[in-house]
C-alpha cells in the first residue's frame, strides 16, 4: 500500500522554524521568504489536523503535538542524511572498472597505477585491457579510454591529449644520426605496414626511400619496446612513447612529426559522468595527459630544418588520418 507523506518542503519548514523558532530565520535557512515557510507550515497543520505552532503578536511556540511530530521528522531527516552520506562514500570508493587498449594499458597507464593508488587509497581500481569496445548498458565496466574521433553518441566524452606520430629511438643510435636520412642506416621498426614511414620520410624531405627492412609487428606496444631495445627506428604517437621519453629510454632525433586526427578518449554513460570516483579517475587521468606535455616539452628536438617541410606535408589528407590501431 503506497505511503502518505506530506510534503518534503513543508517538513524541512516546520523543522526549521521548530529549531529557530522563527519563520524569519527559517526562512533565511531555506533561502525563501517568510511567507513561503508561514504558508508550508500551515498547509502541514491542515494535512495533519493538527496545531503544530501557537502564534502570538511576535512570538512562536511550538505546542505539545508539534514537539512529538518533530521527534518524528527529526529522526527520519537524520536517517535519510546517514543514507546519503554512506551511499556517497560507496560512490566515491570502492570497486572502478576501466576499459582500455592492451597498447595504452602497457605504455601509459600501468606505470602511473602507484601515484593513483597512494592518491586514492579507498578506490580499488580494475583495469580490463582489450581491444574489444566495451558496451556499458552491457558490461560491467564504470569507464573506458579509447582511441578514435571522439564520436560516440550518447556518452559523455572529454579528450586526453592531442597527438603527434615522430621517430623516436634508442639514445645509444641517437648519437650515430645527424640528418633524417640516417635512419635508413638502421632497422625500420613498422607497424602492420610500411605507409607510416613512407609518409614520415616524405615529410623530412627524404625521397624514393627503400623500405623494405626491418620486422613488421602487430601491436604499438611492441615496436615501442623493441625501439627501447635498440632493435631499430620506431615510429611512436605522443601519448604511448611518453613514459619512455620523459625517462630518457627513448629520444626524437629528428622534430619531424605528422599530426594525427584521432586520439585517445575518456568516454563513460552520460549518467555516470559525474559519479564521484569516475570524476576523481577522469581529472587523474587529465592530470597525468597535462603533466606529460609539460615534461615533453623540455625534451622536443631543436628546429632541424625541416620541421616547416614537415608542416606542410601534415596538412595532407594522408598525414591527418590517424595511423595507428587502437
Amino acid at each position: 500500500m503506497a505511503r502518505r507523506l506530506p510534503s518534503l518542503n513543508a517538513l524541512k519548514a516546520f523543522e526549521a522554524a521548530a529549531r529557530h523558532g522563527s519563520f524569519t530565520r527559517a526562512a533565511d535557512e531555506l533561502s525563501v521568504t517568510q511567507g513561503a515557510v508561514s504558508h508550508q507550515v500551515k498547509a502541514l497543520e491542515l494535512e495533519l489536523g493538527v496545531r503544530l505552532f501557537d502564534r502570538e503578536r511576535q512570538k512562536l511556540s511550538i505546542t505539545r503535538a508539534g514537539l512529538s511530530y518533530l521527534e518524528v521528522v527529526r529522526d527520519a531527516f537524520d536517517r535519510i542524511a546517514l543514507g546519503t552520506q554512506r551511499i556517497q562514500h560507496l560512490s566515491r570508493a570502492g570497486a572502478l572498472t576501466v576499459s582500455t587498449s592492451p597498447d595504452f594499458a602497457a605504455k601509459w597507464l600501468v606505470n602511473r597505477l602507484g601515484r593513483f593508488a597512494e592518491m586514492h587509497p579507498d578506490i580499488d581500481l580494475r583495469v580490463s585491457a582489450t581491444m574489444h569496445h566495451v558496451d556499458f548498458a552491457r558490461e560491467d565496466v564504470d569507464l573506458a579510454v579509447r582511441h578514435g574521433d571522439g564520436n560516440w553518441a550518447g556518452h559523455d566524452v572529454v579528450r586526453l591529449c592531442s597527438e603527434q606520430l615522430f621517430a623516436v629511438c634508442s639514445p645509444k643510435l641517437h648519437q650515430r644520426m645527424r640528418e633524417p636520412s640516417d635512419v635508413l642506416k638502421f632497422p625500420l621498426l613498422h607497424l602492420d605496414d610500411r605507409k607510416d614511414w613512407s609518409e614520415w620520410l616524405e615529410a623530412a624531405g627524404v625521397r624514393d626511400a627503400k623500405l623494405s627492412h626491418g620486422p613488421v609487428l602487430n601491436r604499438a606496444s611492441m615496436v615501442i619496446d623493441a625501439a627501447v631495445d635498440g632493435q631499430g627506428i620506431a615510429l611512436a604517437r605522443t601519448t604511448l612513447a611518453a613514459w619512455d621519453l620523459i625517462n630518457g629510454r627513448l629520444v626524437r632525433p629528428f622534430a619531424t612529426a605528422l599530426r594525427l586526427s584521432k586520439t585517445y578518449w575518456i568516454v563513460c554513460p552520460r549518467a555516470m559522468s559525474m559519479v564521484p570516483k569516475i570524476i576523481t579517475f577522469r581529472e587523474w587521468l587529465l592530470a597525468e595527459a597535462a603533466d606529460d606535455v609539460s615534461r615533453l616539452q623540455t625534451l622536443d628536438p631543436s628546429p632541424d630544418g625541416i620541421q616547416d617541410r614537415a608542416g606542410k606535408a601534415a596538412t595532407s589528407e594522408a598525414t591527418k588520418r590517424a595511423v595507428w590501431p587502437f
